[in-house]
């Protein structure tokens, strides 16, 4: 039995061919913001999974349904697209749900990204056997997803655990979404991507100032540069911060940290470990752990695929 994995991001499509275990089959991606969204999402969505069935060799019949996971507020009932956090065009609205079942004639599934995120490592990664899991994402913006009693928080229309959006600084900046000082103004790769930018003539960096990204900063950390060195102290500061809040608000067992950055073992997980640690009162933090992801970059298909087995 195969399933079609959709994971659609900010910047491409991921497609995987995933079993009933979990098992990814093969892979496929495609840019999806290669003329600023001009082209809708969806529509390159649909270019994509017929490039992948013709490049694999497979047919519709070879699959059993079909499970989404989306950048954005999805409501998973309807698997439309509710509300964008950010600047994307031509995707708010979006009926992914419809558009695929229509086209394709497969049962779909649609859930937010970083939801599918936690429901992977649930089944197959670093929260398997954890009923009570925080799941964070750490890239452009700041993702979430949260587990009570094993079970996804969904809220009134699936999109609750909007954890980027909640303030930690009533003075701070404004964010795109409107309000002031929310979480991933000072939490995302971005917000430290903008810090270290708005610093570049001093930090000495080996590269020009369009080609600062995540993997450089940390080459620099690295390396031993240390303005960049407090630069990073003080976002995971931040970071930390958040997540003290969140395991006061959420009681969970496991924190799961994702994203690219979550690879960065002693220069990332293990500080933020040491403050939540620290700083959670003593009930709250009793065999709590703070980990990283352990499906990478696959989570999204493997939950998406797992969502849609239990949910169809």
């Amino acid at each position: 039995m195969k399933y079609l994995g959709v994971d659609i991001g900010g910047t491409a499509v991921k497609l995987g061919i995933v079993d009933k275990t979990g098992e990814i089959i093969s892979t496929y991606s495609k840019g999806v913001a290669f003329d600023a969204y001009e082209t809708p999402i969806i529509e390159t969505v649909k270019v994509a999974i017929d490039e992948f069935f013709e490049k694999e060799q497979v047919e519709l019949a070879d699959f059993l349904g079909i499970g989404v996971s989306a950048t954005g507020q999805i409501d998973y009932r309807s698997g439309c697209v509710i509300g964008v956090g950010g600047n994307i065009k031509n995707w708010c609205h979006t009926n992914i749900k419809e558009e695929l079942e229509l086209k394709y004639g497969l049962k779909t599934t649609v859930l937010n990204d970083a939801n599918c995120m936690i429901i992977g490592e649930k089944w197959l990664g670093r929260a398997k056997g954890y009923e009570h899991v925080i799941g964070i994402t750490i890239g452009t913006g700041v993702g979430g997803g949260i587990l009570v009693n094993g079970e996804i928080l969904q809220g009134t229309t699936g999109i609750g655990g909007e954890l980027g959006h909640f303030s930690i600084d009533s003075h701070g900046v404004k964010c795109r979404c409107g309000n002031i000082g929310c979480y991933e103004n000072y939490a995302s790769m971005t917000a430290l991507v903008n810090k270290v930018l708005e610093g570049y003539d001093e930090l000495d960096l080996p590269v020009s100032r369009d080609e600062v990204n995540g993997r450089v900063i940390f080459e620099a950390l690295e390396a031993g540069n240390e303005k960049v060195a407090d630069m990073v102290e003080e976002w995971i500061l931040m970071i930390a911060k958040g997540l003290v809040s969140l395991v006061h608000l959420f009681n969970p067992e496991i924190i799961v940290i994702g994203g690219g950055v979550c690879t960065q073992e002693e220069r990332f997980i293990k500080p933020i470990r040491e403050y939540v640690l620290s700083h959670a009162m003593e009930q709250f933090k009793k065999e709590l752990k703070v980990e990283s992801a352990m499906l990478f970059n696959n989570a999204g298909l493997v939950g998406a695929v797992y969502y849609h087995i239990h949910h169809i």
